[in-house]
């Protein structure tokens, strides 16, 4: 299970893909690094439920699943392979939620790579 911490940028609406499997597509900008990447999610079956209660510009913590596959096309045989980013959780971040880091926290005082402390 991995974790990133941005804000939304786009959240799109739910799609019905079959009748027993549906699928919300979603967007966060992670600007944590020198230059800003914009990962692109999916929250499938009642998960999909977990965006209802954001807005693009929302600051969010996605805990997520890598999830791979293979695929051959039985047309051609041609064999390709899929990674998605599967949504598990998706939380709230900023002033007024219990996700808020306090600022005393010494990690919102160090920027990544700049730790010189001994321990």
């Amino acid at each position: 299970m991995y974790t990133l911490k941005g804000e939304l940028k786009v959240i799109s609406p739910t799609q019905q893909v079959s009748d027993s499997f549906k699928k919300r597509e979603f967007v966060v900008v992670d600007a944590s690094g020198q230059y800003a990447q914009t990962i692109q999610f999916q929250a499938v079956q009642d998960r999909c439920e977990l965006l209802d209660r954001f807005k693009v510009g929302d600051s969010v913590e996605v805990t997520f699943f890598l999830r791979g596959r293979e695929w051959t096309n039985p047309k051609d045989g041609q064999v390709r392979f899929f990674n998605s980013l599967d949504a598990w959780k998706v939380e709230a971040l900023g002033a007024g939620t219990e996700n808020v880091k306090s600022v005393n926290n010494a990690e919102t005082f160090v920027a990544e790579g700049d730790d010189d402390l001994p321990f």
